[in-house]
């Protein structure tokens, strides 16, 4: 399969600039002359875009033979052609890609749209640099921010996955990175707090590294892609295949159940230390009835994780929906915008069509996401090793695409951190549900009765193993 392209922009960390929407309003009408530079650039920028996609997919289509150990064919144009794949492939030509085709002005974030980044506000402006700005607000604060997430991408390298011999998740596995990428960010949180920021030089906090750990690409990982993988086989879960949203959250509550056994079996802490809620609407989803946060529910989770012991515990919501059939229905989309300005939010599986990405952040009409659609080596972090190399899990690219084009099955996810954090996230919840004009993304409730029936245009993921994110 080849991989769909997403509209991919980068934004110039040392030269960000103005957004085309943005741009448009404020400058005067474009001369001829200037209106033909333009229509030049679009047509370059056409040909460039079909010239990387086909020369990519040329190589892309065979990655999964790469990654299957086998003894290569021996042939003259072997080596040569060998060495071509490598370059092609490779992140500094995806880069070279971005750079050709993403760094105008007409394709960077707007410098005056505030940004609303996995509940945090940052109000851009172009006075940034005064002396009575916020530095706090500023880019670089945003850019430093968004450079601490964990980005989890494609691997090539790491052990065998059981029965399969895959050593490279390329073409399949970014559905399965970017939901690593959220249950980070929700470990961040838990662990080391909102304000967290990557360190600048090592030795590293411990409890940093430990996180990292959790995520390396072997099975002693726990959450590695081989266990999510062993853990996801009652949803159709296996390696080469792809899979969406619904699937993936499941198979991450069968992960974290098998995890929990283990370590009360070793006496010893937990990898994932909170309950993961997924939310559902009626019949566990199957018939579309809109998903329901249920505060009994959480209740009654809280206290089989602590086994009574605590009337709370910290919680990672995730919602599976399908807000459309082939496009996002637009009323639901400034819902979702609405979602990142909660306290509580750790961002949105979701992407186009064909490929998975984390989307963390909104400006305007756009979606922010980190892409795990590029091909590192697999590394090896051990979890006591405040020295180790982690450069390969952070990125300073900002990616956006049109919150239009977003595929209409995602996933949303919630981190509550105690019981009046929970009862925070229900209250926004339910003002978000009744300002939805009775189209809400999910619903909040008390406890579980017979209600009027919801409409099945919104709910939980039904078809998704039909219409899956890859």
């Amino acid at each position: 399969m080849v991989m769909t392209a997403l509209p991919e922009r980068t934004v110039d960390s040392k030269f960000p600039a103005g957004d085309s929407d943005d741009s448009a309003d404020r400058e005067p009408v474009a001369t001829n002359s200037e209106q033909k530079a333009i229509e030049n650039k679009s047509l370059k920028a056409s040909f460039l875009t079909s010239f990387f996609t086909s020369t990519l997919s040329i190589f892309e289509r065979r990655s999964d033979s790469f990654s299957v150990e086998k003894k290569p064919t021996k042939s003259r144009s072997y080596g040569w052609t060998t060495a071509v794949r490598k370059v092609v492939t490779s992140g500094s030509m995806r880069r070279l890609q971005e750079h050709i085709l993403g760094t105008s002005r007409f394709d960077n974030l707007s410098m005056t749209s505030q940004i609303w980044f996995l509940g945090k506000c940052y109000k851009l402006s172009l006075e940034e640099s005064s002396q009575c700005s916020d530095p706090g607000n500023s880019y670089a604060a945003f850019l430093e921010d968004f450079s601490s997430r964990i980005w989890i991408t494609y691997r090539k390298g790491f052990e065998p996955i059981v029965e399969s011999k895959f050593t490279c998740d390329v073409n399949w596995g970014c559905m399965i990175r970017s939901s690593q990428m959220l249950v980070a960010q929700a470990l961040i949180l838990h662990h080391l707090g909102r304000s967290w920021r990557k360190p600048l030089q090592k030795p590293y906090e411990l409890q940093y590294v430990e996180v990292l750990h959790l995520f390396g690409d072997s099975s002693t990982c726990a959450f590695s892609i081989h266990n999510l993988l062993q853990a996801g086989r009652g949803y159709g879960l296996a390696a080469g295949s792809w899979l969406g949203p619904y699937a993936i959250c499941r198979t991450w509550e069968t992960l974290a159940r098998a995890n929990k056994e283990q370590a009360e079996h070793d006496k010893c802490k937990e990898s994932l230390p909170m309950v993961l809620y997924i939310v559902s609407g009626d019949e566990d989803g199957e018939q579309g009835g809109a998903p329901v946060v249920c505060i009994e529910v959480a209740a009654r989770l809280c206290s089989d994780f602590s086994k009574g012991q605590l009337e709370w515990a910290p919680i990672l919501l995730l919602v599976p929906l399908v807000l459309g059939l082939e496009k996002i229905n637009p009323r639901y989309i400034p819902l979702l915008w609405e979602t990142f300005t909660f306290p509580q939010s750790v961002g949105i599986l979701g992407g186009k069509p064909g490929a998975s990405t984390y989307i963390v952040g909104v400006q305007d009409d756009k979606a922010l996401y980190l892409d795990p659609h590029e091909v590192q080596p697999a590394v090896d972090i051990r979890r006591d090793d405040s020295e180790a190399d982690c450069t390969s899990y952070h990125c300073s690219t900002v990616r956006h695409l049109p919150f239009d084009m977003i595929d209409p099955s995602l996933a949303i996810g919630f981190y509550c951190r105690d019981k009046g954090d929970f009862e925070d996230f229900c209250s926004r919840a339910s003002q978000l549900a009744d300002s939805s004009n009775g189209a809400p993304l999910f619903t909040v409730v008390q406890n579980l009765q017979p209600a009027k029936p919801i409409p099945c245009h919104v709910g939980s993921l039904q078809s998704d193993q039909v219409r899956s994110l890859s």
